[in-house]
């Protein structure tokens, strides 16, 4: 009887494309791309901001381990990396600036989920982004006052941007019907991935043709960008179905009657000792901050492995920095539409579906980003597409444990993926200090170990996610509404 009612509920004439659900995610998806421009700027911009301190040493060692004809010779185009540099910031200094967006970012989750339930995702996320684009615009002004400056635009550059996954996890729970949850999500937080490819593969031709000394423009374009973004959210976004002035009846029947709890009501209560209990919540929690463990260690350190080992310019630096997130953005779409399709095509459950995609992700990435510190620079087209291929597979993960939230506690989403991110945003702290504690000299046998840490992440995050994980909607994220429906559904099922 369950299934017949969830059929039928899908089969409901409802709009599509175009609806007020598909702006939400397109609006969503601009939304991130500035969320992760505003964050990964500053990775590609302190290349060409800095100056190479040894680089005489460096040099000589190029000369003496380069012998291909690949990587040797490339003394005077590792030089571009100076024409532009302003600051003599030591390597812990730099790793420490990386990291310190993270300081502020942390802070900010399980508040911008609760937040987001109480009031609104779109209030949130929106006033959010706007003080983001301040820090980063002024950003070249204040790095050349102070570097103390710099750490402190990082910190409250994260306290702002760190609302906005719970803000847009909140709203998705009032807004995704549970068969195009996949899909919707998977569309808006694609932008994360187009962020790093946009910002990546700009800011190199940015840091060497750009104005303001190049690494100046990096911070005003994607600062001005962002500002635009946020006068179309606050427009064209609504906090629920029934606020929004322009959404057809149709479609607003079709969403209130498909999500499993009255999406009206806000949330002034959270069962927070039965979260801290859920197995559910722990397997999102421990995939979460595996997962980002490598994220964060290829945002943060991709750019300085591209220079120092594989001996790139600042220009193909960027563009190929750019490369795995383009694969990562096209499996992170399909991985959305397939999953949701196994769903309505019931070939599994929700939970099942969940696990094997955690689970092919964390397997290839962890495969690939081993086999990347083996190859040397003379192979470093291989190293590329190995670097690629695993940020793909983490792709897979849109239709693993980052939808998850939505499902087993739609009620409480925001609140939900604010405390998974807070944990996951540990690894944003540690990882660029850990990456550069590894590889003081810049070796590949030093970057090898970066990547083997990766790849032990990889393996707990599996093993956690496919034994404890759940589709389910759990009995604390279920209202009085629910339990009534619920329950002589189940009877009846089980009398059959």
């Amino acid at each position: 009887m369950g299934k017949q009612v969830e059929k039928e509920d899908n089969e409901t004439d409802e709009p599509c494309c175009c609806s007020q659900r598909w702006i939400l995610a397109y609006t969503g998806f601009f939304g991130f791309v500035f969320v992760y421009a505003l964050r990964v700027n500053f990775s590609v911009a302190i290349v060409c901001m800095v100056k190479s301190l040894n680089s005489s040493s460096s040099n000589n060692i190029s000369d003496i381990n380069d012998t291909s004809s690949t990587c040797s010779g490339k003394a005077a185009e590792r030089e571009i990396f100076n024409q532009h540099a302003e600051f003599e910031w030591e390597k812990q200094i730099q790793s420490t600036l990386l990291a310190s967006f993270f300081y502020g970012y942390i802070v900010t989750q399980i508040p911008g989920g609760y937040l987001s339930d109480r009031f609104g995702g779109r209030r949130v996320f929106g006033t959010a982004m706007a003080v983001a684009c301040v820090c980063t615009l002024v950003m070249p002004v204040c790095a050349r006052v102070s570097v103390i400056l710099v750490y402190v635009l990082r910190v409250l550059l994260g306290l702002a941007t760190g609302v906005s996954f719970p803000a847009m996890q909140s709203m998705w729970g009032r807004w995704a019907p549970p068969l195009e949850r996949s899909k919707l999500v998977t569309v808006s937080y694609l932008g994360t991935m187009f962020g790093n490819v946009g910002t990546f593969a700009s800011s190199g031709y940015l840091c060497e043709y750009g104005f303001d000394n190049g690494w100046g423009s990096i911070f005003y374009i994607t600062g001005g960008l962002a500002c635009i973004w946020v006068v179309a959210w606050f427009i064209l976004v609504r906090d629920t179905p029934s606020e929004h002035p322009w959404i057809s009846e149709a479609e607003r029947d079709y969403i209130n009657n498909s999500i499993e709890y009255d999406n009206t009501k806000r949330s002034s209560t959270v069962p927070w000792v039965a979260i801290a209990k859920s197995p559910a919540v722990i397997a999102c929690i421990t995939a979460h901050v595996c997962n980002n463990w490598i994220n964060y260690t290829l945002l943060t350190s991709l750019p300085a492995f591209m220079k120092a080992v594989l001996k790139f310019n600042i220009k193909s630096n960027g563009v190929l920095s750019a490369l795995p997130y383009v694969c990562q953005a096209v499996s992170g779409l399909g991985v959305g539409l397939i999953a949701d399709l196994m769903r309505s095509k019931q070939l599994l459950s929700t939970t099942g579906t969940r696990r094997l995609w955690c689970s092919i992700a964390f397997t290839g990435a962890g495969a690939f980003l081993i086999g990347t510190g083996f190859v040397s620079c003379d192979q470093r087209n291989i190293a590329v597409a190995f670097l690629s291929i695993a940020v793909m597979f983490t792709g897979f993960h849109r239709a693993g444990y980052v939808v998850n939230h939505v499902d087993f506690g739609p009620k409480y989403a925001g609140v939900l993926f604010g405390i998974t991110n807070t944990f996951a945003t540990v690894p944003g702290m540690v990882a660029p200090i850990v990456a550069g504690a590894l590889t003081p000299n810049d070796s590949p046998e030093e970057w090898r170990n970066v990547f083997y840490v990766c790849a032990a992440f990889c393996v707990v995050g599996m093993v956690v996610f496919g034994f404890f994980s759940s589709g389910e909607i759990q009995e604390w994220a279920k209202d009085h509404k629910e339990i009534l429906i619920e329950k002589p559904v189940l009877d009846t099922d089980t009398k059959l």
